[in-house]
């Protein structure tokens, strides 16, 4: 019996100008599964999260979504399959909060037809369990950055796709709605969704009990369990900084890395 991964990246590498940004990355996600990915500036997170939505096009490697490879599909059902965060959100025009999420529904609309009384009521519930239902009516460009960020998390949701892909998600957005954030992803992995993030926090990832994928320089440097991986020694040279590991065992072995001034 064949096992149809979510999703799969094989191999992959790519290049910029002369440089190579990323290179023989491979790993896989079924669903269900929480991936989180770690690694300091310019190591290649970015644009690996551009090659997972086919947004750019590898030099070599394959990434596939749900079995097809991302360039035999189309742009539309690529949308179908990966919903995707970007780090920050801004339009031209004051659409409200509430047609920035319906926009999540486009590739579910045939043609130039009009969203239907079941796309309106699924953006609905993405922006209730995204917080931002009371928004709804407000001006897109007139609501803060945080609250904006939960918009597109919202509009991800209201796209109703089987992998999510989420960059930086968190990184605009105080602590109250970190916490609802991560715990919304939590949610959407128990429902079988497999969900991508990359962020610079390593307690993110044991808050998730999350896969998490090291990033340096390009290359995939380790993958497994948080706390397997993400030790102090491991941390400092991802980041190539002396390091302090904070441990709160009352609160079930969260873990926490802060720069060492001392």
């Amino acid at each position: 019996m064949v096992v149809t991964r979510a999703i799969e990246i094989d191999n992959l590498c790519f290049r910029r100008a002369e440089r190579l940004v990323l290179d023989s990355v491979s790993f896989a996600l079924d669903a269900g599964e929480l991936l989180v990915l770690l690694g300091p500036n310019g190591a290649g997170k970015s644009t690996l999260v551009h090659c997972l939505l086919g947004l750019a096009a590898p030099e070599r490697g394959h990434v596939r979504a749900l079995g097809d490879d991302l360039r035999s599909l189309t742009r539309r059902e690529i949308a179908k399959r990966i919903a995707y965060v970007p780090q920050s959100g801004h339009s031209a025009f004051a659409f409200t909060l509430e047609q920035m999420v319906l926009m999540g529904r486009s590739a579910h609309i045939d043609g130039a037809g009009s969203p239907s009384a079941e796309d309106r009521d699924i953006a609905r519930r993405a922006m209730i369990d995204a917080g931002v239902d009371h928004l709804r009516k407000k001006a897109f460009t007139q609501i803060s950055g945080g609250e904006r960020q939960l918009a597109l998390i919202a509009r991800a949701l209201a796209q109703d796709a089987p992998i999510i892909v989420m960059d930086e998600p968190t990184s605009s957005l105080d602590l109250g709605n970190q916490g609802r954030v991560l715990d919304l992803m939590r949610k959407l992995a128990a429902n079988g969704k497999s969900v991508i993030m990359t962020t610079h926090l390593p307690d993110q990832a044991f808050n998730l009990k999350a896969r998490v994928a090291l990033l340096r320089d390009g290359r995939m440097i380790a993958e497994g369990p948080a706390e397997a991986i993400c030790d102090l020694s491991a941390m400092s040279r991802l980041y190539a900084a002396p390091l302090r590991r904070l441990t709160d065992d009352g609160a079930k072995g969260v873990v926490a890395f802060v720069p060492d001034l001392s």
